[in-house]
């Protein structure tokens, strides 16, 4: 009795299976059909080959949500070059209300050179470069926070200035026909400082080209979480628009000349995060791709093996075309011969 059971069971599991196997004396290989699954293999192949490289590769998913955070304080980190000597410059930072919150007395003020060497001139040139590719791609942007912690921004360290929102001002203390605002912006970010991570500003160079002259930087700064395989942190993105003009009060150009960095927080917070595609996702799409490409070549091979063989048997039926007969009493005849069983002898 457990013999029928079992008999009867694998009979069932018989017929339910989906791949049928066709005998061999059924199948016929052919020159083209070879071809086919030749060209079919190095298809799936290089398919394999690039769906693995994005399988390692990584990309940056941006969320936003509003930024609840109103008690935690915002860090200013600033390295500029200006034209001048250091005695001669002051800065300070004020909030909306004109109120000043910081002043010259905590930043830490270096004599250089303003003119840059052949080798820092390559740098800034590079750091351009870069600079306009950001402005283009914004993929770029993903390699750069993919990246950060490997390479220092800027070789000075920058100030760190904890204050909320405002702007910062850079003005001259001599007589006006002293003033050179030529500055050169090497770092300005905000919040946490991560190596690596280059801010819109970075190697921003401004020539002066007159003596009251305003500079004018409208900055929009945007909490970010920063959340990668190599680090976390939360740090501040920032947009800006420049603008510049010549203080000339008789013709109606009012002002102060100096430099001016004029900020304010976006009530959106950025949280970018670094994704890997799951391994159960790869052999999805690897045999999606194995399965596409054989299903797709044996029709495109059917199709192409229907054709041709429709053009030869066009081709043979017009070889086998009767010849006329000339008959003695002048008749043509267009007819085959009837072949009966004596004139097979």
């Amino acid at each position: 009795m457990r013999r029928l059971n079992r008999k009867k069971t694998l009979n069932l599991v018989k017929e339910l299976d989906a791949f049928p196997k066709v005998p061999e004396s059924y199948v016929e290989s052919s020159t083209s059909g070879g071809t086919v699954s030749l060209i079919a293999f190095t298809i799936m192949a290089l398919l394999t080959i690039l769906e693995f490289m994005v399988y390692r590769d990584t990309w940056m998913k941006y969320e936003y949500e509003v930024d609840k955070d109103f008690t935690s304080k915002l860090r200013i980190n600033i390295d500029i070059t200006v034209a001048m000597k250091c005695q001669y410059v002051g800065a300070d930072v004020l909030d909306l209300a004109e109120t000043m919150v910081a002043s010259a007395d905590g930043l830490v003020y270096e004599p250089v050179v303003f003119d840059l060497t052949p080798l820092q001139r390559e740098w800034q040139r590079m750091l351009q470069l870069i600079q306009n590719r950001l402005q283009e791609e914004h993929s770029l942007q993903d390699v750069i926070f993919k990246s950060a912690f490997k390479s220092a921004s800027t070789a000075l360290p920058p100030r760190a200035i904890p204050h909320p929102r405002g702007h910062a001002h850079l003005a001259a203390l001599v007589s006006h026909e002293s003033y050179n605002f030529s500055h050169r912006i090497d770092h300005l970010s905000f919040g946490e400082l991560i190596p690596g991570i280059i801010n819109p500003l970075d190697g921003t160079e401004k020539i002066a080209s007159d003596h009251n002259q305003m500079f004018q930087y409208f900055i929009t700064v945007v909490p970010t979480k920063l959340y990668t395989y190599k680090i976390s942190a939360e740090t501040h993105q920032f947009s800006v628009t420049e603008r510049e003009r010549v203080i000339n009060h008789a013709a109606g150009s009012h002002g102060v000349s100096g430099i001016f960095m004029k900020y304010d927080i976006s009530s959106l917070m950025v949280t970018v995060t670094e994704e890997h595609m799951p391994f159960w996702q790869f052999l999805v799409r690897l045999c999606g791709i194995i399965g596409g490409i054989f299903s797709t070549t044996g029709i495109l091979h059917g199709i192409g093996r229907f054709i041709v063989e429709i053009i030869c048997c066009r081709f043979k039926l017009g070889s086998h075309k009767s010849t006329p007969v000339q008959l003695p009493d002048g008749h043509i005849n267009n007819h085959l011969p009837l072949i009966t069983d004596n004139s097979m002898h």
